[in-house]
């Protein structure tokens, strides 16, 4: 399916406005100066041994860690588990995308085949049937390997193994540029990856026209027993050469840091949001959005589209299989969008932007 849209000159759609630490929040975007980019393959070895500062909420204690194995409420009951067979799961051919198009292709939970201003650029890429500590995959990726074009570039939002899949980029020549966090530089130059770029909040860096800039989200990390909040985690601003602009969640939980975004980057065209695993919400709210929470996001960001994610893939939480999508479109449908305007592709669907 193809979208066809005029985009009318605006002087806000150039590099993402940045405001200096003096200027008030009411202030406008406008008058803030743009961050400073980073040249491809930056790496720093002086990052802050924890980032844990960063967090938005304290990480659950033993009384929570207690209170879920007590309910036992990590996976769905069994009659939410019966409409595996109605996951949407629609694989078909990628859609042409020249440097002037924007084209998206989901591949299931946060992965998705991004192609903007002339580049293939991969996010969160899993391509494993399974992860660490988590059943197999609900519905197969939606995109063969074999079938993806050269991918010019990487993006990973955090190093949990549901984002951050080692066999998967154990597949990728190991120049492909690759986009992470701060503190998750190693982990990848471990690896013999020799193109690297860590960036902080509000950081940017510039490939081939196609400008990354990493911004806030509201989770953590973790990876190993020894390595919470070692690493930064976060989203992804792509601005290409025009000014369309996608902005890629990773995980998150909701809260301020949506509308600071879309205050910085305005014109966003597309917003990739996750809306699944958010059950118990007692034990889960504060790192996942739940769909009425997700619709809210986006609205925040200002943005003109969403395309749901993190859902109908793996089974990390609670709520029945197919009750993320029912209550997205409602809500959606109740804060009076546009029904065009929601992306909810199948796996393996796509959608395209021709200017």
């Amino acid at each position: 399916m193809t979208e066809r849209t005029a985009h009318p000159a605006r002087a806000d759609r150039g590099a993402p406005q940045q405001p200096d630490t003096a200027t008030p929040p009411a202030a406008s975007p406008a008058s803030a100066p743009a961050p400073v980019l980073h040249p491809v393959g930056r790496l720093r070895l002086d990052w802050p041994r924890s980032f844990a500062d960063r967090l938005t909420a304290p990480l659950p204690g033993v009384r929570a860690l207690a209170r879920l194995a007590r309910e036992g409420a990590v996976r769905p009951r069994p009659e939410g588990l019966r409409d595996i067979p109605l996951l949407p799961f629609e694989p078909g051919p990628l859609p042409p995308a020249g440097p002037d198009t924007l084209a998206l292709t989901w591949a299931g939970h946060a992965s998705w085949v991004l192609r903007m201003g002339g580049l293939t650029v991969l996010t969160d890429p899993v391509w494993s049937r399974r992860i660490f500590g988590t059943p197999a995959r609900l519905t197969p990726v939606g995109v063969r390997w074999e079938d993806l074009p050269r991918v010019d570039a990487v993006v990973i939002s955090h190093n949990h193994f549901d984002h951050l899949d080692a066999p998967t980029l154990k597949r990728l020549p190991r120049h492909t540029p690759v986009f992470v966090p701060a503190g998750l530089g190693r982990w990848f130059t471990r690896r013999r990856f020799s193109r690297v770029t860590e960036l902080d909040w509000w950081e940017a860096a510039e490939l081939d026209g196609v400008r990354f800039d990493f911004v806030p989200a509201h989770h953590w990390s973790k990876r190993t027993l020894l390595d919470t909040c070692r690493s930064l985690w976060g989203g992804w601003v792509l601005t290409d050469r025009s000014g369309r602009r996608v902005h890629f969640a990773g995980d998150t939980g909701y809260g301020h840091w949506f509308g600071e975004i879309g205050r910085r980057y305005p014109g966003i065209d597309l917003a990739l949001l996750p809306i699944g695993a958010y059950d118990p919400r007692w034990w889960l709210s504060d790192v996942h959005t739940d769909p009425e929470e997700a619709v809210r996001a986006h609205q925040d960001l200002g943005a003109r589209r969403m395309a749901p994610m993190h859902w109908a893939t793996f089974v990390l939480s609670s709520e029945p299989v197919l009750e993320p999508l029912t209550r997205v479109r409602t809500a959606w449908e109740q804060a009076g969008l546009r029904r065009e305007d929601l992306w909810d592709l199948p796996v393996g669907g796509s959608r395209v932007l021709v200017p």
